[in-house]
């Protein structure tokens, strides 16, 4: 085994937290001296349902006259997600005539915030679920009747639901990365026990994480979802009506040049690639694995970095770390086996969830316009097949 191998792994390192996972702290509501961008994010349902965020921008001489340097890593996050709702707002504002240049006044303070925060200047999945929560009443944990979203597009039941189903989710990741962490930390010095207790821990957070997944019906309808939610999300790479990308004005790095990113989509979330990772679950090479390696340049640095760490954790031959000393103990420690088995197990039942859903919230869906399509997903690939092929290799992890 291998010194970095060897080395305990600590989510503290990653500025990742047992209790709230990759959530950060509660995060900043608003900007300190913004009134503009301050407004704007308050207005935008209003001024989006009215039609009318294009023409508000485009009246401003600026949004952000610059980037204040007191401001914390919090404050750069909040500045984040209110110009990556008015980035996608401005684009996709009036059905089927997206925008193809984003104004210098919006594309300029976007893109410097994006460079500090070390991710392209799009919405992400930090900027629409971690960062964009505040608790209704904060003596009480973060849960879905606790939670509430910063940030909105048009607003309502289901765009609301949506999102704070994955942040409980998110949240509820916590306890199960502490766990896997320890199982892999134990199965590195050879400490069965402790290796179980670890599994144990993340089994029960994933149980936690697939309910409240199954809960995400309850207030968020399909054809709602399809037509008033998702149309706000989509990127501007592999789109359909913005073939060559999005000219970002006067951005002098992008030099007039169309760019293309990917939509906000949940492959961008840590939690399913750290568990493969973890887990020791491998896909064969496909158009998906393709993309969500891409997704990774989309993740906070941090959580970017965490992932690369529990990939290197392997045992002597390349193989994944804790799959690799499970495996070796199936016979003389069933019950580690078993708990093993079972994490696997969740992570699939985990995927079954997501494909019905993709399935039924777009793929059934009856498509009116080239700029929200069926066949794709926000991120802008194919999905149906692909999903299909990752749950039949990590239910093939654990066949016998």
């Amino acid at each position: 085994m291998n010194s970095r191998s060897s080395q305990a792994l600590s989510l503290a390192d990653f500025e990742i937290s047992p209790e709230r996972g990759f959530l950060p702290s509660d995060p900043c509501e608003t900007l300190p001296d913004s009134p503009t961008l301050n407004h704007l994010g308050r207005e935008m349902p209003k001024l989006l349902s009215a039609r009318r965020v294009r023409q508000f921008i485009d009246e401003q001489p600026s949004l952000l006259s610059s980037t204040p340097s007191s401001w914390r890593e919090d404050e750069c996050r909040a500045a984040m997600r209110i110009l990556s709702f008015a980035g996608h707002a401005y684009v996709w504002e009036t059905p089927g005539q997206p925008a193809t240049t984003l104004p210098s006044q919006l594309a300029q303070p976007w893109y410097t915030i994006a460079q500090k925060l070390g991710r392209p200047p799009v919405l992400s999945y930090a900027s629409y679920a971690l960062d964009n929560w505040r608790r209704l009443d904060r003596t009480k944990p973060i849960q879905l009747d606790n939670i509430v979203l910063l940030q909105n597009f048009l607003g309502g039941l289901d765009e609301e639901w949506f999102v704070v189903v994955h942040i409980q989710i998110e949240q509820q990741a916590g306890p199960g990365l502490e766990g896997l962490l320890r199982a892999i930390n134990a199965a590195a010095k050879g400490k069965d026990d402790e290796a179980l207790l670890g599994l144990q821990a993340l089994a029960s957070a994933q149980t936690a994480m697939r309910d409240t997944l199954l809960r995400m019906k309850e207030r968020c309808d399909a054809y709602v979802y399809y037509t008033r939610v998702r149309p706000y999300i989509h990127g501007w790479k592999n789109s359909p009506s913005l073939p060559d990308g999005l000219i970002y004005d006067n951005v002098k790095a992008y030099a007039q040049q169309p760019q293309q990113f990917r939509g906000e989509t949940g492959a961008q979330s840590s939690i399913v690639p750290c568990l493969d990772a973890g887990l020791g679950i491998r896909h064969a090479p496909d158009p998906l694995t393709v993309y969500l390696q891409e997704m990774r340049e989309y993740m906070p640095p941090r959580h970017r970095d965490f992932l690369h760490a529990l990939e290197s954790k392997t045992d002597g031959q390349g193989r994944a770390l804790l799959s690799s000393y499970v495996h070796d103990r199936k016979q003389r420690h069933p019950q580690l086996w078993s708990a093993f088995c079972k994490c696997v197990d969740l992570l699939a039942q985990f995927r079954e969830i997501h494909i019905s859903y993709a399935d039924s919230y777009i793929n059934r869906q009856n498509q009116t316009s080239t700029t929200n399509p069926t066949a794709v997903g926000t991120g802008g690939t194919p999905f149906m097949t692909y999903l299909q092929k990752h749950l039949d290799e990590t239910k093939q992890a654990i066949a016998v």
